[in-house]
């Protein structure tokens, strides 16, 4: 039996892929093998000796202590792609937003009186004049599921798009059109688009990468569009853009202090994913990765640990988190040929500093093999399936 804890609500159809003669899921349960979380913060949390994975309904994992999980050997899932729908049409949302004074025109027609209210709207719509998306420039920084979605989409709408991911996947390109201008670097961004969208993680070289000198860099009456994280463009910085009239919108889905009720500013309470088969999606990965993990060891989609898959045809498997150094390997399988265990497969995955070995094999793994294996320098967890 594995015990889930769940911090957040997760999607019924989700958690109904659980089997419950197999999980036990629930908000009170204790000593969890498993967490399922959304927006749940965790970096104040105490980790039970027994957890091995958390899995995040949803593609950012800043809520979660990622260092001292890997510290332990735990795997911390999230569900890239899962709501990638619903916030590429918020995304569209945004840009008709930051363009058509929308949400200004709505507040200001809501404050209309008297018999004469459409005469009040012919005289005074010139207020919230803007142009149309048809025929501009948008650059999208940022190419994954959500940003590559948003690009072609632009397309369809009469954009010319340009777009900038040094990191880009064969799979991401491949979801690519290929009428999607390749931008060398942010710079050509940041010169050549009428609207910029961001679509790429909080990280050392992200954080604050909209600021007055980025800002500069751009077109007089530019657009931008947040609705990756907060901390990627700098409050100050773009509120005395937006004062100056250098950038003429900014639309973002992360309301702060510093952006709430400042002119130019549309701020979003956190919308992107907020669609019921967004979450639906979200859950089910989830749990599927959750629940192939628990049962076989295979890691699929892990924000620290590498992808690792091998089919299941052995009777039982070592789970095996060390550091990525030379020679973990080879003490490993030593142990395995010392106790005469064979090996019916096995798969050696790094990420970055953490490295996973799955090893499948015939029989079972003796007390004195998994202690000498779990000795074996710079492993940090061995679980046994």
């Amino acid at each position: 039996m594995y015990n889930i804890k769940l911090l957040n609500k997760i999607a019924k159809i989700g958690t109904d892929s659980l089997d419950p003669k197999n999980y036990n899921i629930g908000t009170e349960v204790e000593n969890p093998d498993g967490i399922l979380v959304r927006s749940a913060a965790m970096h104040d949390m105490e980790f039970g000796s027994e957890l091995k994975a958390i899995a995040r309904a949803g593609a950012g994992v800043n809520n979660i202590p990622i260092d001292r999980c890997s510290e332990n050997g735990i795997v911390v899932f999230n569900t890239p792609g899962a709501n990638a729908n619903a916030v590429k049409e918020l995304a569209v949302a945004a840009l008709l937003l930051s363009s058509r004074k929308i949400v200004q025109g709505i507040n200001w027609a809501s404050t209309l009186t008297g018999d004469d209210v459409a005469k009040q709207v012919e005289s005074g719509k010139s207020e919230f004049v803007g142009p149309e998306l048809y025929g501009k420039s948008l650059g999208v920084i940022g190419l994954g599921a959500i940003g590559a979605q948003l690009a072609n989409t632009a397309l369809h709408l009469g954009m010319k798009v340009f777009g900038h991911d040094p990191f880009i996947t064969v799979d991401a390109a491949w979801r690519l059109s290929q009428s999607v201008e390749k931008a060398a670097n942010r710079d050509d961004i940041y010169a050549n688009c009428d609207y910029i969208s961001l679509h790429v993680p909080s990280t050392p070289d992200t954080k604050g990468m909209i600021n007055k000198e980025t800002i500069a860099k751009m077109k007089d009456g530019v657009r931008i569009i947040n609705l990756a994280r907060a901390d990627l463009v700098n409050a100050d910085d773009i509120k005395e853009a937006l004062a100056s009239g250098k950038v003429a919108s900014y639309v973002t889905d992360f309301p702060t202090p510093e952006t709430v009720g400042v002119p130019g500013i549309v701020a979003i309470p956190h919308l992107g994913a907020s669609t019921p088969e967004s979450e639906d999606n979200c859950a089910v990965m989830a749990c599927a990765e959750l629940k192939d993990f628990l049962e076989t060891g295979n890691i699929r989609n892990s924000v620290n640990y590498p992808e690792a898959v091998i089919p299941h045809t052995g009777d039982t498997r070592i789970c095996i988190f060390h550091k990525n150094i030379p020679n973990v390997l080879a003490q490993v399988t030593s142990v395995l040929s010392e106790n005469n265990i064979n090996v019916e497969n096995l798969v050696n995955r790094s990420k970055k500093d953490n490295a996973y070995t799955l090893v499948e094999i015939t029989g079972k793994l003796s007390d004195d093999a998994y202690k000498a294996i779990s000795n074996v320098e710079s492993v940090v967890r061995v679980t046994v399936i």
